[in-house]
């Protein structure tokens, strides 16, 4: 009976190991087929995930600079800056990283809609085109570049399509997209979206402020509020610490479905947009443009100013883009903020670090703060002026001697002449 009990249990271990041999080798197969693409329902295909992401196409060069580039120059510091060392999120549509302006520009993210993926799908060309202003590469076959193209980007896709949507998971999963980009290093979190302000959304915009993150975001792209909300804000652009921006056009002027707001803070070009296309290694052209496109271009200013000063921290970095912009004939306004940004000065500026504040209904300009070098610079001035004077007097005299010498002329009353 004992014998018995012990040699059906040895059969029955034996049957068990065949059987958990056959199942893993069921499951090696299953493995390699989803690796090679070849079972189409199952959702851990990753060879053939890129395969499956259609997103606009385009083989359209673009030879000549866009009127962007050729009004903000930002090549103009490049020799300073080109953004060396700056991590970038993108939280968008994704970023497709197969365009040559984008190539070795995009590291692995993460796709929120599908739940896996590293986020370089992008089925509708808004993500790509925003990745390409930042960071895209100079050519010499193309007029087209970044504005920092030595930044890296990080694609955290929330988005399917360019539509708004009432999802309620939408403002959680960029909530959620912002604190991964702050987990994995990104020192800038580009916001080319709106959204409504929930709880997670609000604690994942400090949690990134608190770390030292720049983000900015899109103020919208539906005009004027209507009269019954004259006060409606567009969200996570109306944050607290959030680059809020407005879109202009070639002009500088307003463009009229910028969304202005008392939250607005800068403005950037907002209009005839173009930019790198998903698939087809071409451009695409956005007419009506946007400020998701607007805040593309101050991210990248972000970009270049954080690599040239590592010793600013994120709140430093934002009152000198404002500080530095063109400003408005009244200094700020709720259709720009303070103004329109300026590269090249919010780089090379070297004046004194000062607040810029525009609460509601006042505009204030920002208060020098006090030099102390000021009166030692006065005392020199009038040093320069009396030693010039002094000068002029020696040589002029010395003019009127040399002159009145060779006319035979002497000091003293001319003698009297007999009638």
């Amino acid at each position: 009976m004992h014998l018995h009990a012990d040699g059906a249990t040895l059969d029955a271990v034996t049957n068990d190991r065949s059987t958990a041999r056959t199942w893993a080798a069921r499951a090696l197969v299953v493995l390699i087929a989803a690796t090679a693409g070849l079972l189409p329902g199952l959702p851990a295909r990753a060879a053939g995930a890129r395969a499956d992401c259609e997103g606009p196409e385009s083989t359209a060069p673009l030879p000549d600079p866009p009127w962007p580039l050729r009004r903000m120059r930002p090549d103009l510091v490049w020799p300073l800056t080109r953004g060396e060392g700056i991590l970038v999120a993108v939280i968008d549509s994704g970023v497709s990283k197969d365009h040559p302006a984008l190539a070795g520009q995009v590291v692995p993210g993460f796709d929120f809609v599908t739940g896996g993926g590293d986020g370089t799908c992008d089925e509708a060309g808004h993500g790509t085109m925003v990745a390409g202003i930042i960071a895209g590469v100079d050519s010499p076959t193309s007029g087209f570049h970044g504005m920092a193209p030595a930044a890296k980007i990080m694609s955290l896709r929330v988005l399917r399509t360019n539509e708004k949507t009432t999802d309620e998971n939408q403002p959680v999963m960029i909530a959620n997209a912002i604190r991964m980009a702050t987990d994995k290093g990104a020192k800038v979190i580009n916001l080319s979206l709106t959204t409504v302000p929930v709880p997670e959304l609000t604690e994942a915009v400090r949690y990134a402020i608190a770390h030292d993150v720049v983000l900015v975001a899109a103020a919208g792209n539906d005009g004027e509020p209507p009269s019954d909300q004259p006060e409606k804000k567009e969200y996570p652009a109306a944050y607290e610490g959030v680059i809020a921006v407005g879109g202009v056009d070639q002009n500088g002027d307003h463009v009229q479905s910028s969304t202005p707001g008392d939250y607005l803070d800068i403005a950037a070009p907002g209009l005839e947009i173009e930019g790198p296309a998903p698939r087809g290694g071409g451009y695409l052209v956005e007419p009506a443009g946007g400020t998701s496109f607007a805040a593309a271009y101050i991210t990248g200013t972000v970009a270049l100013l954080r690599a040239y000063r590592a010793d600013l921290k994120g709140p430093d970095i934002v009152q000198r883009i404002l500080r530095t912009a063109d400003r408005p004939a009244n200094g700020w306004d709720r259709d720009v903020g303070f103004g329109v940004v300026n590269p090249y000065w919010a780089v090379v500026s070297v004046a004194a670090e000062e607040d810029v504040q525009a609460p509601p209904g006042q505009v204030s300009l920002p208060t020098p703060k006090a030099d102390p070098g000021q009166g030692v610079r006065l005392v020199a001035v009038w040093t320069v002026l009396l030693a010039s004077v002094l000068t002029a007097c020696v040589l002029m005299s010395t003019w009127v001697l040399t002159s009145g010498r060779s006319r035979r002329w002497r000091p003293g009353r001319p003698k009297a002449e007999p009638d």
